[in-house]
């Protein structure tokens, strides 16, 4: 049966006003955020004038900075260890078979959809448990079990479109499993392990709820800073601050992205 082009046309129309509408509730509030962190004025209701001394104010505030370096050495060695351990779980689960494989499978990847306030109070009951202090070292730990899983389901898609026979002809040829790892699956997993390691950075960074629970007496993260100062408002310095996040984290996402694509491609 042939459809006219009149009668494509409404379906079409209808699908242009919905994803307007769509894009508009996402993206204009964002677009407001931006617009009031140039406003002179230090409540957000009232416009009296552009200005960037928020944006200046933000790099001489101690409070900013330190919150700004907890975050940073959080997120940095939480992606790290993930990024060795999640490559490797993502390899032993795609490539061999052993005792409660399906079972272990599914216990890696529970963070993925536990509520964060699970993991939180989990953890914290945790530590409680074995007397273990909190500090910016067990936001780390807490951090780490999620990024975990995020880089091990990445690494594990980009596994399953490579070719197995390739280590196969590596050890036909001489080289040690090892050898075969590093030298030839290594660099073919390097797109997937280089884009899951950018998301989960990206989501320590941004981690508020886990962090409340984990963090000890001085171990602010920046998200965590930002909550304790919107309690009394919200003011200019905060959207600033918030525009710099969403910026770092939309380059974060698109690199992992533009990685993750050029990788299939290869």
């Amino acid at each position: 049966m042939n459809i006219s082009p009149s009668q494509k046309e409404p379906r079409v129309t209808w699908q242009a006003v919905f994803s307007v509408i769509i894009f508009t509730f996402m993206y204009l509030p964002i677009l407001v955020l931006a617009f009031y962190s140039f406003n002179q004025s230090p409540y957000s209701a009232t416009w009296q004038g552009f200005t960037l001394d928020w944006y200046r104010k933000l790099f001489s505030d101690e409070r900013i900075l330190s919150a700004l370096r907890n975050s940073l050495i959080v997120a940095l060695s939480a992606t790290s260890i993930a990024a060795v351990l999640g490559t490797l779980m993502a390899v032993g689960l795609t490539r061999y078979q052993f005792l409660g494989k399906n079972l272990y499978r599914g216990i890696s990847y529970l963070p993925l959809i536990i509520p964060d306030i699970a993991i939180a109070v989990s953890t914290l009951v945790f530590l409680a448990a074995f007397a273990i202090p909190l500090s910016v070292w067990t936001i780390v730990a807490a951090h780490a079990v999620f990024c975990l899983a995020y880089v091990g389901l990445v690494v594990a898609a980009r596994l399953t479109n490579l070719d197995p026979h390739l280590e196969e002809a590596a050890l036909d040829l001489g080289a040690t499993p090892v050898q075969a790892f590093i030298k030839v699956l290594l660099p073919q997993l390097m797109p997937g392990i280089v884009a899951g390691c950018m998301l989960a950075f990206v989501l320590s960074l941004d981690d508020f709820l886990i962090a409340s629970f984990t963090a000890g007496s001085g171990s602010n993260t920046l998200p965590m800073e930002i909550f304790s100062r919107i309690r009394t408002g919200v003011k200019p310095d905060i959207n600033a601050l918030s525009v710099i996040l969403i910026i770092v984290s939309a380059i974060a996402a698109l690199v992992a992205e533009l990685i993750r694509a050029s990788g299939e491609k290869k």
